[in-house]
């Protein structure tokens, strides 16, 4: 089976834990019926088309005690879901995609965020899942045909699009955990493939993470291992202006999708479950500050 369809087909799984009597087991049966794949797009890119699926996947099952329950920052599932389509869109201004919603006022994301969030709120639950979806989509589409290494900007931070379509991935990711967490679901993780780069992507902010959490990395060298499928080994310079990796100072080990959701503001540093070696205080240094770009 292609790996983006079993993505999306297998994208809702039924806990073991939900009562027999529980409705929840022919509420997903309906949500599978109405499942979408995976928009097309650039291969780069077909990590964040593949979260977009599942998370489309896990909101066809919702009913209407779902969308007006409050799942993280506040924030009800239909509010949750306004905050990815604001993201996206400002993205896809920045890279010349068409942008849903209304007009784009202040260009930052909790800006963006408040203007969807407010326009959403005059709309159906379902309204706003089609306009989210839409929304990515037409990302997903318009990137198919642009180099990764083009130029984007969000947030004040002007990268390769490439990175922050992963980034986009990581967001969308944690997010749709969110709201199968609330919703007693359990999903099945990313495939291997769509893992990797989004870990790849998590191991190269490390040096910028430390910065912006006002930590000094110069000159000092990680070794990190990430274990679980889509893991890998990384040896990583931790100051940004490093030319290059030495010796390695200090060495973490953890596994690869607890790293991620640590990236992305899920997961207490302090009692992070990982393996350190060398430079004991370095290794929590990189822990305590990986979290540091995190947000709603």
């Amino acid at each position: 089976m292609d790996p983006v369809e079993r993505l999306y087909l297998d994208a809702m799984m039924e806990d073991p834990a939900v009562p027999a009597h529980s409705l929840r087991p022919q509420l997903l049966a309906g949500a599978r019926a109405r499942r979408r794949p995976a928009a097309p797009t650039a291969a780069w890119a077909e990590p964040y088309a593949g979260r977009v699926a599942a998370m489309d996947a896990l909101l066809a099952s919702a009913v209407d005690d779902d969308w007006s329950r409050v799942i993280v920052e506040g924030w009800t599932l239909q509010e949750l879901v306004a905050h990815l389509a604001a993201k996206d869109g400002l993205l896809a201004a920045s890279v010349g995609a068409p942008v849903l919603g209304p007009p784009i006022g202040a260009p930052d994301s909790m800006s963006r965020t408040s203007d969807v969030q407010a326009y959403e709120r005059a709309r159906s639950p379902e309204q706003t899942r089609r306009d989210w979806r839409a929304q990515a989509d037409a990302l997903c589409r318009h990137l198919a045909d642009l180099p990764p290494t083009t130029p984007a900007l969000l947030d004040g931070m002007e990268v390769a699009v490439r990175d922050h379509i992963l980034g986009r991935c990581l967001e969308t990711w944690v997010h749709t955990a969110d709201a199968a967490r609330t919703a007693e679901v359990r999903l099945p993780d990313p495939i291997a493939e769509h893992i990797r780069p989004t870990a790849d992507l998590c191991a190269r902010l490390l040096p910028w993470t430390m910065l912006f959490a006002g930590l000094d990395g110069a000159g000092r060298t990680l070794h990190l291992t990430l274990t679980g499928d889509g893991g890998g080994e990384w040896r990583l310079p931790l100051g940004v202006e490093d030319s290059g990796p030495g010796a390695p100072d200090a060495h973490i080990t953890a596994d690869v999708v607890t790293f991620c959701f640590l990236l992305g503001g899920r997961g207490d540093p302090a009692d992070f479950p990982a393996e350190l070696e060398g430079d004991l205080s370095l290794a929590r240094d990189v822990l305590t500050s990986a979290p540091a770009f995190s947000g709603p």
